[in-house]
């Protein structure tokens, strides 16, 4: 049976990502394991020097419980994904990476909205990094919104989800694709009506995630029949 292990920054994400891994792969066994200090700790001059090595030991800490894939749930850490695969010996996939891809197909217009700045050079990096495998150079409109995180943070989801909604709408008038660059801005995305695409990332990571398996599967089922 396959093992996932999901690595998290913020409990909030569990639920959605766990919910969405057992609907798409009902025969894998989910493991969760979560630092919820790493955003915060990005900001810290001192501190954020230490995230590297936490993200690598977590996804030790996986590989040792029998994990086969990794998959990290926060752009925030995306960037981390390479050098984490390399030290823990499992193959770890980045959430948003799905998102970025769809994002860069969709058009060159690309609004990105997020609730915290940490998240938001992330996220808008990773775009251009999947743009450019494809050759494009998309516009790139960025915005934090001022409140949201502070207001989901204090358990207030509601006034979280009015804040990023009201971006969603101002900002798609100008855009041909809006990316919410947090996993969970995905309630935000379920108040508004626009004309244009709004990408969530855990549908299109999970779907990719699942992709990563069936191959995986696949090759060993190859290899079991020759």
């Amino acid at each position: 049976m396959t093992r996932i292990a999901f690595l998290h920054t913020g409990a909030v994400v569990i639920p959605p990502v766990t919910e969405r891994a057992r609907a798409v792969l009902p025969d894998a066994t989910v493991v969760n394991y979560l630092d919820d200090r790493i955003v915060a700790d990005l900001g810290d001059a001192e501190l954020a020097a230490s995230v590297a090595d936490r993200l690598a030991h977590l996804a030790e800490a996986a590989r040792d419980a029998g994990a086969d894939v990794l998959m990290l749930t926060c752009s925030s850490i995306s960037g981390y994904a390479a050098q984490t695969a390399a030290r823990a010996g499992i193959p770890v996939l980045r959430i948003d990476e799905a998102m970025a891809d769809q994002a860069v197909h969709i058009g060159a217009r690309i609004a990105v909205i997020a609730t915290l700045p940490t998240t938001l050079t992330p996220t808008v990096a990773l775009l251009r990094e999947r743009a450019a495998l494809t050759g494009v150079e998309p516009i790139i409109v960025e915005e934090v919104v001022d409140g949201a995180f502070a207001a989901v943070s204090g358990g207030d989801r509601p006034l979280h989800d009015r804040l990023v909604a009201s971006a969603i709408e101002r900002l798609a008038a100008g855009a041909d694709v809006v990316v919410l660059a947090q996993a969970s801005m995905a309630s935000a995305a379920e108040r508004v009506r626009v004309d244009v695409p709004v990408l969530t990332s855990i549908e299109p990571g999970i779907a990719r995630l699942g992709e990563l398996i069936a191959a995986r599967a696949a090759t060993t089922t190859e290899g079991d029949l020759r």
